[in-house]
């Protein structure tokens, strides 16, 4: 994601590499850190996010990669969306680069985890994205008119991964709102899934998704028939932004028919206030989802990302049963008293999980089954190839809600 409070915060990021590079030292090599102590637990507890006893995480470590790398000849940057293929042990990851400094694209890499450590990637392949029209995706400056520049964000493997799916918020510039595609595991295309008519931004932007706000998630459920779709943000009639002092307009997340796209249930999430207050005179605040993972049939985990410039990002874990709720579909504008948001229950608060700092994660994703039978999640972030930033890789186990006795 790279909105307008992001290119703000990337002048802003200028100085502070200036600075992190005389005071800090930029890192040349992976910095590898773990955390297999219980005290790495974080879970929900009290009335305030549901459950008194709800799902929590034990961070088991984290790789930090510098800005600006280059990797299979690519510059490594803008990691938006992770998946993991259990039958080739392989990640897929999506880069939201838009062909600016290279061709829009994916990696493959193998990443080692077992309970205890999280080791760097191994990078093993670079595919280049490809429009229906069989050609790359060029820069803004060089693009077809019937061609648009996506701006990837999620990625899941299909079934077999021989094929994913993956999402673009869209080239609001040129006339192209948000995108569902499916590639071939080279990057050939093979079809643009049809999204509802809502999806499109208003020629007036009076109504609709707002710009760089659009398709940040992407779960789908067992089988890969159906997938949630998660706005970042609110629509424009759903309400306000969010600020420190008050949270902005519910969040639409739609679940469709992968085939179709027939959206076939909506529900609004509600996100969280900004968690820091701006520290600074001037400069972005926002919070919105930045990612979803289908936990079962019926749950999602919900990924929110906070920034506050000068105070920097925050991010919490939320789990959600997607039955709760009111169906939105219906609904052209969500106001207080004609819908029900969705019950949300904290599984962690990344503050109290010992990274410091956590930077500006987007993607996620379960990992290979842990030794006893736990579950891994592993999380990426996106440095906006900012060189304040790096690429972080987390990996913890999900420890799930214990059963009633």
């Amino acid at each position: 994601m790279k909105p307008a409070w992001m290119t703000a915060r990337m002048a802003l990021g200028t100085v502070l590499a200036v600075m992190m590079a005389a005071g800090c030292g930029i890192r040349s090599q992976p910095v590898v850190t773990t955390a297999g102590a219980p005290t790495a637990i974080a879970a929900a507890d009290g009335p305030a996010h549901g459950s008194a006893k709800g799902p929590a995480l034990r961070i088991i470590g984290t790789v930090d990669v510098p800005s600006g790398i280059e990797v299979l000849g690519t510059p490594l940057g803008g990691l938006s969306g992770i998946d993991y293929d259990a039958a080739s042990d392989q990640y897929l990851l999506i880069s939201d680069d838009r062909s600016s400094r290279a061709p829009a694209r994916v990696y493959t890499a193998r990443i080692a985890l077992d309970a205890q450590a999280l080791r760097p990637p191994q990078w093993l392949q670079v595919r280049t994205l490809l429009h229906a029209a069989g050609v790359p995706y060029a820069p803004s400056r060089r693009a077809a008119g019937h061609i648009d520049v996506p701006d990837a964000e999620a990625v899941r493997w299909l079934p077999g991964a021989k094929q994913f799916v993956w999402t673009s918020e869209g080239d609001f510039a040129r006339g192209f709102g948000p995108r569902l595609r499916v590639s071939a595991a080279d990057g050939a295309a093979v079809r643009d899934i049809p999204l509802p008519a809502s999806f499109e931004p208003a020629a007036d932007r009076r109504s609709g998704p707002r710009n760089n706000g659009t398709l940040e998630g992407l779960a789908l459920l067992h089988g890969g028939r159906k997938a949630w779709l998660a706005m970042e943000l609110p629509w424009v009639q759903d309400g306000p932004l969010p600020t420190h002092a008050a949270p902005g307009g519910p969040v639409r997340l739609t679940l469709v028919d992968l085939a179709s796209g027939r959206p076939l249930r909506q529900i609004a999430y509600q996100p969280d206030a900004v968690q820091h207050p701006r520290p600074l005179p001037v400069g972005p605040e926002t919070v919105g989802i930045s990612e979803v993972l289908a936990d079962g049939k019926h749950h999602l985990l919900v990924l929110e990302r906070s920034y506050s410039a000068g105070a920097g990002f925050a991010v919490r874990l939320y789990r959600i049963d997607t039955r709760a709720g009111t169906n939105t579909l219906a609904r052209a504008q969500l106001v207080p008293g004609n819908h029900v948001p969705v019950p949300k229950t904290l599984v962690a608060d990344f503050a109290a999980l010992g990274i410091a700092p956590v930077d500006n994660l987007e993607g996620m994703t379960w990992g290979p089954p842990l030794p006893g039978g736990g579950r891994s999640l592993v999380l990426v972030s996106d440095d906006n190839f900012n060189p304040a930033q790096s690429t972080q890789f987390i990996a913890a186990e999900y420890i799930p809600t214990p059963p009633e006795r």
